[in-house]
């Protein structure tokens, strides 16, 4: 990862009438950054990303990719720079997989020998071993989400964007997709990615978080944990069978996890004396916070 700009994003907002699906949003992005996109449905991810891939204007603000700005008439210079991969309906599951990649090459006008030569290499790239004339629905799912992402960079772009590239693959194929993504990062690509995978998010050179169309954090997964808890959280784990809960109104979180409860006390509460308080209904262990404690603090908290 270098420190030159690939996205430049400033006071971007879309408007849909008299709706603001994004608003006011600015961040920058460099080239060979892994970037996460986080945020619950309806945040205004998936529009934004339209946006960066140049399928759709912004009402206000200014877009820039790879030193091209987004202005009426240069979507397709945009569209050249980017690739996107879904969840879904990114391969034809009735065709075969040589049959996704002619289409795909034909929809980009790639010539038939740097179209070969790319397939090859990004076969290769996944350690690809089996008959292209198989039909992409007959593929596990690790596998088919591996094609469909050497599907998106067949054009070569610089930026790749991945939406819930992951979603319904099963763990081991997931570790390996994101040992992909990380590969093609050292390579210099760029790479967006959404998830509701907190522990893949942890794989993020930062995170974006958005609520409500707004563009509320971005910083390192690490810095997002320390600058939203502090080292400040716990963990209650009940020892009785109905034990005695700490007053709400001294809590400035209280999340149940399984059996547990994640607890931050709110300034001002002597943390040390309520400890003593409660040891006898709970096991009580100060802990490191997790990104899915971030996102419920700062996305979900927020709308309850």
């Amino acid at each position: 990862m270098n420190g030159r700009p690939i996205v430049d994003v400033e006071n971007l907002s879309v408007i849909f009438d008299d709706f603001y699906a994004v608003r006011d949003v600015s961040f920058r992005v460099s080239q060979g950054e892994i970037f996460g996109f986080l945020g619950a449905n309806g945040a205004g991810k998936t529009t934004t990303i339209r946006v960066l891939c140049g399928l759709l204007p912004g009402s206000r603000g200014r877009v820039v990719i790879d030193g091209e700005e987004f202005t009426p008439g240069r979507q397709n210079i945009i569209k050249q720079k980017v690739g996107y991969m879904s969840q879904r309906f990114t391969l034809y599951d009735g065709l075969s997989v040589r049959e996704n990649f002619d289409f795909a090459a034909a929809l980009r006008s790639i010539d038939r020998d740097t179209y070969i030569a790319q397939r090859a290499r990004l076969l290769e790239f996944i350690g690809f071993d089996r008959d292209l004339s198989l039909v992409v629905n007959d593929l596990p799912g690790g596998i088919k989400q591996e094609v469909a992402l050497c599907v998106a960079l067949l054009h070569n772009p610089k930026i790749v964007f991945l939406d819930e590239p992951t979603a319904g693959v099963a763990p081991a194929s997931r570790m390996r997709f994101w040992r992909l993504i990380r590969e093609l990062a050292a390579s210099g690509k760029t790479v967006f990615v959404t998830t509701h995978y907190m522990d893949e998010a942890e794989n993020c050179h930062r995170i974006a978080l958005m609520r409500a169309g707004e563009l509320i954090a971005v910083d390192s997964p690490a810095e997002l944990k320390r600058r939203t808890f502090g080292d400040t959280l716990y963990n209650f784990t009940p020892r009785v069978k109905n034990p005695k809960m700490p007053p709400r109104e001294d809590l400035d979180m209280f999340e149940p996890y399984g059996r547990h409860f994640h607890i931050r006390f709110k300034d001002g509460v002597n943390v040390s004396d309520m400890r003593k308080k409660y040891s006898r209904d709970f096991e009580i262990k100060k802990i490191s916070p997790s990104l899915e404690d971030v996102f419920i603090r700062l996305v979900e908290g927020q709308n309850r």
